[in-house]
This record gives structure tokens, sequence and C-alpha cells, in this order.
């Protein structure tokens, strides 16, 4: 399956247009984790603990994306959008597109 932000898929012909399909990915905060990151964020660095969770659930709503599309017969995923919000200590990612099918 093919996502892209872009409205079309360079050397490929969208042939019928599916509709609009969106995945999410709502990930809880870990304590330990976060205490952990709260010390990196004191002494400076990186927070790889924070970027693994980030990775984890952007790949997870990429994934629920592109399984709605396949759900409606699109074989791609155009025009694809990510946003990023926190609610209550957790990390929620939406990403959202049309499902097309594309030669």
């Amino acid at each position: 399956m093919i996502s892209t932000t872009t409205p079309t898929v360079e050397g490929h012909s969208i042939t019928q247009y599916h509709g609009i399909v969106v995945g999410e990915a709502i990930l809880g905060a870990n304590v330990f984790r976060d205490i952990f990151a709260g010390i990196t964020d004191i002494i400076g660095g990186r927070s790889g603990a924070h970027e693994e969770s980030l990775a984890k659930a952007r790949a997870t709503a990429l994934a629920e994306m592109e399984q709605h599309a396949a759900d409606l017969g699109g074989n791609a995923v155009v025009g694809v959008d990510l946003d990023y919000e926190v609610i209550n200590n957790m990390l929620m990612v939406s990403a959202s597109g049309t499902a097309v099918t594309i030669d």
C-alpha cells in the first residue's frame, strides 16, 4: 500500500476514489518511562523513550488508516495528514487521507 502526503502518486493514475480514511492511536504514558524522560530533559539530550512511543503511535495510526483503505478496495492513500495531540498525559496520533485505486 502506497501512502503519500501528495495529492497524486507520481507515475500512476488514480482510477477510483473510495473516500476519506482515518487511523488513530492513543498510547498511555508509562510512569517509569516518564520519570527517566524527565531526568533526560533536566540533564539535556533526547528522550529515547518518548521518541519510541511517538514512532509506535505513528506506525499504528498509519497502519490502521491503510487497513481502512484496503477494506474500501483502495490500493493507495493520497493527501495523508498526521496530527499529534497530548490528552491527559496520553499521546494521540491521527492519520487521515483519501483512499484511492491507482493503476
